[in-house]
């Protein structure tokens, strides 16, 4: 854990804001005591839902490492994980996240997504985006062949 490395990221979330690139979020990847990776959101500017600093940053870092994975990495980011990025973080399984706001301090300053979770517990047919199963028989083929392909890479 570095001090060190936090203060970075906030350094870039503000120079994010100062030169108009997006949300006011940073993040670092490190490995073994170096920055491998950083992100800054690009939301607006790039026209990106999903150009969230720590998105940003893990593709940076799986490109560096040449893997889709950041073993032994640890991620330091501006603010506690949204949803989104909470995914893609346990799906590139870093071996630590530190974060410096909150996500109270960042629907505070507008950027709220607790009604994300709300969603995510609710049943497909009460949620704000209608989520309607279709073809689900025919589209289980789709898993059957990737069980029995012999040479794939679990992930």
């Amino acid at each position: 854990m570095s001090d060190e490395f936090m203060r970075q990221a906030i350094e870039l979330a503000l120079d994010n804001i100062r030169r108009g690139k997006g949300g006011p979020f940073a993040a670092l990847v490190v490995r073994d005591g170096r920055v491998i990776a950083r992100g800054t959101n690009l939301v607006t500017s790039i026209h990106d839902p999903t150009a969230h600093a720590e998105i940003v940053a893990i593709r940076e870092a799986c490109r560096a490492l040449d893997d889709f994975q950041l073993s032994g990495c640890d991620l330091y980011t501006t603010c506690e994980p949204c949803p989104m990025c909470m995914g893609a973080i346990y799906w590139a399984r870093p071996a630590r996240v530190f974060f410096a706001c909150a996500s109270q301090d960042a629907a505070a300053a507008g950027f709220d997504d607790s009604f994300i979770y709300d969603q995510l517990r609710a049943p497909h047919e009460r949620r704000r985006i209608p989520m309607i199963p279709l073809l689900r028989q025919d589209a289980l083929r789709i898993f059957a062949e990737w069980e029995a392909k012999p040479d794939k890479i679990k992930y």
